[in-house]
Order: structure tokens, then sequence, then C-alpha cells
């Protein structure tokens, strides 16, 4: 389930939601030990949802707004500038 269909509903659908998934969950996990579990997969998937759902409510309590995806920034290449420096200390102290 996207977060995006989960910040959709209402925390009364969520908290739904979150007593279904803790279900599935409970009933994936037992099957897992009796061996009938056919995607183990689902465990983690469960677990990880049940997560996102627990962090939106906690948002919607607090009223805190929607958590934005992290942007990459490009930084300056400080680094070849001190490579540079290096070579050149390097070359110093052959010469002497």
């Amino acid at each position: 389930m996207n977060v995006e269909d989960i910040r959709a509903k209402t925390e009364d659908e969520l908290k739904a939601l979150l007593l279904d998934l803790r279900k599935n969950q409970f009933n994936a996990r037992f099957q897992k030990t009796q061996g009938t579990l056919e995607n183990t997969s689902e465990i983690r998937k469960t677990r990880r949802t049940i997560a996102r759902v627990k962090t939106i409510l906690t948002e919607m309590k607090a009223g805190t707004p929607k958590a934005k995806k992290a942007t990459k920034k490009v930084a300056d290449k400080p680094k070849k500038a001190k490579a540079e420096t290096n070579k050149a200390a390097s070359k110093k102290t052959k010469a002497a």
C-alpha cells in the first residue's frame, strides 16, 4: 500500500486498517511456523505497512505537516583541490 493511499484515509479508517494488518501479520507468522506460508515476504511487507500507518496516525495526532521526500544536495568538489595540494607536497618532499 502506498503512502499516498494511506494519507488519503481518515483516522478511523487507519485504525481499522491497522487492526486488519495486525491480524494478517499474526496469521502469516502462524502459517510460517507451520510451514504453510508460501510467500514469506508478506511478513516484512505487512510489518512495514504497519509502521507507515502508525507513523501517519502519529503525525495526524501531533498536527505535523506531511513529510517530504529528501532531496540530494549537490556539493562542490573540494576533494580535487585537496588532492592537488597533496601531490604538490609530495613532489616537494621527493625533491628534497
